[in-house]
């Protein structure tokens, strides 16, 4: 129920009910990454999540907390808060701003989303880019809370430039 394929995540394959999932920062941040892309296809995501960074929303802002916004009919963005700040903090400076386990519970609520909506679940190779986390656990985390549960996962990755 994972399966790979190259092209742009906000242009996800198929039919019916589409979930396209990426992560956010923690601070209210939008602007570099993914979320680019996002902002140039649809302002609805961009605005939805700067609202409620600033708490004009009932759905608490902090990480594992999943904003579902409607883009088109059948078609949603979540934004997962997933990520802590946007640079490498702390005593140790490789400590990258991911957080598998914000990812886990929010990729919980994608499923019940998902399922609620028999929707279909795309996202770039979240958590990956600016967040820099290890794909290799990340992939472990969308196997374990979407695929390995019964949700048709596409993960999309952009055509090499020549």
């Amino acid at each position: 129920m994972l399966t790979y394929q190259t092209g742009d995540a906000t242009r996800p394959s198929g039919t019916g009910t589409r979930v396209i999932v990426h992560v956010c920062n923690d601070i209210g941040a939008w602007g570099a990454g993914f979320v680019v892309a996002l902002s140039r296809r649809w302002p609805e995501p961009e605005r939805a999540y700067r609202a409620w960074a600033r708490d004009q929303s009932d759905l608490p802002f902090e990480l594992g907390q999943v904003q579902f916004v409607a883009v088109e009919p059948d078609l949603w963005v979540a934004n997962l808060i997933g990520q802590h700040e946007i640079q490498r903090k702390g005593v140790h400076t490789d400590l990258p701003p991911v957080r598998y386990e914000a990812i886990r519970t929010g990729l919980a609520q994608v499923r019940h989303f998902s399922r609620e909506h028999h929707a279909s679940v795309h996202m770039p190779r979240i958590g990956a880019g600016l967040a820099g986390g290890d794909w290799a656990v990340l992939e472990g985390i969308i196997r374990g809370e979407l695929a390995d549960q019964g949700t048709a996962v596409t993960v999309y990755d952009l055509p090499m430039r020549p």
